[in-house]
């Protein structure tokens, strides 16, 4: 991904990023299981993506350095650098293997619905073929022409939400947070779809490289910041469609049991070909994400370890091949795709807090970001993020160990 040649902005990049099969699995369980309760954990979401990533652009606009150069500019001493490298690093490796194992299960999934093939032999074929993308530099050209599939799907997914009559008043009442019985996970995980962690860091090296060297810089901030909420909004408004087309096509309660099934919720606008034209935009969002995914990996290790900026050299493949290669062999296990993908953006949601901790750090240094760093609103809103999520997690891990101990006690 040459970020000198993208004609997007910034903020369309993270969105086409989070646009991916998680979305649509994490919505669609949402919105089947719960119906519209579960309206508020996107809500939330939303806003922390919108706050966080104005907080990444800004830093690449005023700064000139990504996510990943500014963490060795603030940790200088040799275990404080140590220590965040290597948490930085696992981090985002194992988040981005999750993630990764999650996209070609998607496009895997989809493959097999069109096909009838198996699905393991598919992610197979995908991950051969996301390699071959990103070793020939072909992925400038194939991303564009898979997030235009990914745009009409979306779009389909909205103008059936639109027609549907959406339950105003349901979703309205979904704002009030509620935590029904057996959401936790698709809580953390609708907000791991979102606010995805690699995404920081790959929204500061986007905005650097559009804005870091323009002449007028309150100018390129204030672009930026519109840049980043509006494609954000934006893609919060596919995935509560997204939701709410669930919502609507399945009883409160449903447990969707395969991918396949999830087409059942564009039947009213597409008849017949909702099957069909759902495995075709499904999969073209699972490997537009299994080509940048790998990519965002390598260029945030780069960053944070200080490696010349060369997309050719045998580490940064390395690093790319190996949260590829990961990814493949979690997909080929055999999980069931909906279940992969679902605690693949639960793993997200782990990792999202330690992610933006780093980043408030980085944004509270005077000597780095000057009269442009975090001031108190800035500061209470991001880590007000960080202390929700955190208690979700906590939450979610406390009641799994009394189960365990409950299991281990009878």
């Amino acid at each position: 991904m040459n970020l000198r040649r993208l004609r997007i902005g910034p903020g369309l990049l993270v969105t086409a990023a989070f646009i991916g099969p998680g979305t649509v699995v994490t919505a669609s369980k949402a919105g089947a299981a719960f119906g519209y309760q579960l309206v508020w954990a996107l809500a939330f979401a939303v806003a922390a993506t919108v706050i966080l990533q104005e907080m990444s652009a800004r830093l690449g606009v005023v700064t000139g350095h990504g996510l990943g150069e500014a963490l060795r500019d603030t940790f200088t001493r040799p275990a404080s650098r140590g220590a965040t490298v290597a948490l930085v690093v696992s981090a985002i490796a194992f988040g981005n293997a999750a993630y990764q194992m999650g996209n070609v299960t998607g496009a895997a999934s989809a493959l097999e619905i069109l096909t009838g093939a198996s699905r393991n032999a598919w992610a197979i074929v995908v991950g051969l073929a996301a390699a071959v993308v990103l070793a020939t530099g072909w992925y400038v050209f194939i991303e564009r022409v898979l997030i235009a599939l990914v745009v009409v799907m979306s779009a389909v997914f909205i103008i059936t939400a639109v027609r549907g009559g959406p339950d105003l008043v349901a979703i309205l009442r979904g704002v009030r947070p509620a935590v029904p019985a057996g959401s936790g996970v698709t809580i953390i995980a609708l907000i791991g779809t979102t606010v995805v962690p690699y995404n920081l860091f790959l929204h500061a090296s986007a905005a650097r490289e559009k804005w870091g060297r323009a002449s007028d810089r309150a100018a390129a901030l204030h672009q930026a910041r519109w840049d980043s909420a509006l494609a954000v909004l934006l893609g919060g408004g596919v995935t509560l469609a997204i939701l709410i087309t669930a919502a609507a096509a399945f009883p409160v309660g449903t447990a969707i049991q395969d991918v396949a099934a999830m087409a059942t919720q564009l039947e009213p606008l597409l008849g017949r070909g909702a099957r069909n034209f759902f495995a075709v935009g499904f999969g073209a969002a699972g490997l537009t994400s299994a080509i940048t995914a790998p990519l965002a990996a390598a260029y945030a290790t780069r960053g944070i370890l200080g490696w010349p900026s060369d997309m050719k050299s045998a580490r940064f493949r390395a690093v790319w091949g190996f949260v590829l290669a990961v990814g493949t062999v979690l997909a080929c296990l055999g999980w069931r795709p909906e279940r992969a993908i679902l605690f693949a953006q639960a793993a997200n949601g782990v990792l999202l807090p330690i992610i933006a901790a780093y980043l408030l750090v980085v944004m509270n240094r005077s000597a780095l970001l000057a009269d442009h760093r975090n001031h108190w609103a800035a500061n209470a809103a991001g880590f007000g993020v960080v202390l929700f999520v955190v208690f979700l997690v906590w939450q979610q891990m406390s009641m799994l160990w009394g189960r365990i101990m409950a299991s281990g006690g009878g």
